[in-house]
């Protein structure tokens, strides 16, 4: 029997004793049917589209647990393009069907995950709360008198309440770490330009981020991994330049004196100072620092020219169906109409002035450690006053798109007259992604604050992440290796772990090569070709795997130093030239599973 809460743990270990996707989805249409909060989903997965899905998984890798994320059910929120969904962005009018998924929906289907769902959000990602959405509002899995939080709010309510594993959100101004925070959740918001928005409705296009929410670090960090790397067809996705952080003697920034801002929450204020002692016990040094620079940026989000953004993505729709927007959204869009690009200007200006006084302060610690939110309020109090309110829960959120950082939101415990959940976040300067991680998942764990609905819930230790610097090999795979090919199980067996999915340099070409067994590409590098560049795995080996693996490789492969899109060059499956004489290029198809899936 499943638990309440679907981490990626349980439901492994459910594959490996005899569960089928085909039995997950039921459940998850069965627990879909039994919720009691109607506003979670714009559009459910209908149940014969899910049923259709678990069967076409169990064809395409029918060994349990041979893709990352194999039978693994999650949510998008519904501003992400899912191919056969309608994309609303919570405004009906608006509504479109996209005849592609996003390229992180796509990453993350190859890998595996069944899509259950489109969810409700705050419309057009605008809000923190999410009450604003003609769908309803969904509530605080823990009291349905409170806010969910937003603007990816049916995306977390799906998680803690076990309906899905994990779930997309998007993050402008704090909507992937709010709704975490008032649902016991873990939200990665990823350094920005790490996942691609292709396929997303932007809102401020420049800082958008894709989120994840997850019941532990180790689950998010999991399917971030799988949908992060460059994409080309993004204007601001970016290669990863992961930096790390020391060791020993972590340095953690909290705030202090006036810049402290609880609105008259006393129990959020205890559980802040709690995660504090927390890190501090952790083998942290706890230092103050000046929120004053932070906060003056978060401003900017909303009452700077950035708000411009917002009415750029929407303008042409505006412009024609004004009265189809929700009068809070509609209040702040078209608050942007008054902006000049002298302000533009100004504002950037300003931005950079601030930038130069926040590195002063990053001179003092190398994380901050901040309340996700400042308090919460009722539905009844927010629909109340929906512009103050909702400001009040960006005061330590707004800043960090704008000023480059990577940031994960954990769940801080509860407090003791609410009962209600509040989480804090750690933030660290751009590609600290990974970095933040280790000190995360430690923090979570200390809160001992269970996992989504689940209060009394242990974080299993396979829960927890695993650094990528252990040691482990690297290479990249391209063929029969990949995951749920024929050969994957070379690289699982020895304890081989999927690091990425990306794409190779332009300059390298994919051959179709005869009479192989099982069916086989042949990569080659052919210097000055500009290519589409090729679909490809990075998996992470045992050093002591790593060797024995090599010596198997049959002729005409060999391997060799491929270059990735992001310019790092990897040993992985290179083809003797000689073999590709009279083979079918392929290259054109973009990578061997997409030609295997090709009409032949």
């Amino acid at each position: 029997m499943l638990p309440t809460i679907l981490d990626l743990s349980s439901l492994h270990a459910a594959y490996q004793s005899g569960l089928t996707p085909l039995d997950l989805v039921e459940t998850v249409i069965a627990r879909r049917t039994a919720s009691n909060d109607p506003a979670i989903f714009i559009t459910p997965t209908p149940d014969k589209d899910l049923r259709a899905a678990a069967r076409d998984l169990m064809a395409r890798a029918p060994e349990p647990n041979s893709l990352p994320l194999w039978g693994v059910p999650f949510a998008v929120k519904d501003n992400i393009d899912v191919e056969g969904l309608p994309t609303t962005a919570g405004c009906p009018a608006y509504a479109y069907n996209p005849g592609t998924d996003s390229t992180v929906v796509a990453r993350l289907k190859a890998a595996g995950a069944i899509v259950i769902g489109k969810t409700n959000l705050d419309q057009f990602a605008t809000g923190l709360n999410g009450t604003r959405s003609p769908h309803g509002a969904p509530r605080s899995v823990f009291n349905r008198d409170y806010i969910s939080g937003g603007s990816s709010s049916g995306s977390a309510v799906a998680v803690a309440s076990g309906l899905a594993s994990f779930a997309l959100g998007t993050d402008t101004a704090g909507s992937g770490r709010v709704p975490a925070a008032f649902n016991n959740l873990v939200g990665i918001k990823p350094t920005p330009g790490l996942l691609p928005n292709t396929g997303v409705v932007p809102a401020c296009r420049s800082v958008d981020c894709v989120t994840i929410f997850a019941v532990t670090v180790g689950d998010g960090v999991a399917v971030r991994k799988v949908a992060e790397g460059f994409d080309i067809a993004d204007a601001f996705s970016r290669h990863a330049r992961p930096i790390s952080l020391p060791g020993t003697g972590l340095r953690i920034g909290v705030l202090e004196g006036a810049e402290r801002e609880f609105f008259g929450d006393t129990g959020v204020e205890r559980l802040y100072d709690q995660a504090i002692q927390s890190v501090k016990a952790l083998g942290a040094t706890i230092v103050p620092f000046d929120y004053g620079p932070f906060r003056e940026a978060a401003a900017l989000l909303y009452e700077g020219p950035w708000v411009a953004e917002r009415l750029a993505a929407v303008e042409g729709f505006l412009a024609t169906n004004a009265a189809d927007f929700d009068p809070a959204v509609r209040t702040i869009i078209e608050g942007a109409k008054g902006k000049t690009a002298v302000d533009a200007f100004n504002g950037r200006y300003k931005l950079e002035e601030l930038r130069r006084k926040t590195d002063a302060e990053w001179q003092k610690a190398d994380i901050l450690l901040l309340p996700t939110a400042p308090t919460t309020y009722t539905v009844a109090e927010m629909q109340a006053d929906p512009i103050v309110l909702n400001g009040r829960l960006g005061r330590y959120t707004n800043f960090v798109n704008l000023l480059d950082c990577a940031a994960i939101a954990v769940p801080a415990g509860f407090e003791s007259e609410s009962h209600l959940p509040a989480g804090v976040t750690l933030i660290a300067p751009a590609f600290a992604d990974d970095a933040l991680a280790t000190l995360a998942d430690a923090l979570h764990r200390a809160a001992a604050s269970g996992m989504g609905v689940d209060r009394d819930r242990h974080i299993p230790p396979q829960c927890a992440f695993v650094p990528s610097d252990d040691g482990s090999v690297p290479i990249v795979v391209v063929g029969a290796h990949l995951s749920g090919m024929p050969l994957n199980h070379q690289l699982t067996a020895p304890g081989g772990r999927l690091l990425k999915t990306c794409r190779t340099a332009q300059d390298y070409r994919l051959f179709a090569l005869p009479g192989t067994v099982p069916p086989k590409p042949g990569l080659i590098r052919d210097p000055g070709f500009k290519g589409p560049g090729l679909e490809v795995e990075v998996w992470l080996m045992p050093p002591d795997a790593f060797g024995h693996f090599v010596q198997n490789i049959p002729d005409p492969l060999g391997i060799g130093k491929v270059t990735l899109d992001d310019g790092s060059a990897v040993s992985g499956f290179l083809c003797e030239a000689h073999a590709v004489r009279g083979a079918e290029d392929i290259t054109h198809i973009g990578g061997w599973r997409t030609y295997l899936r090709s009409p032949k």
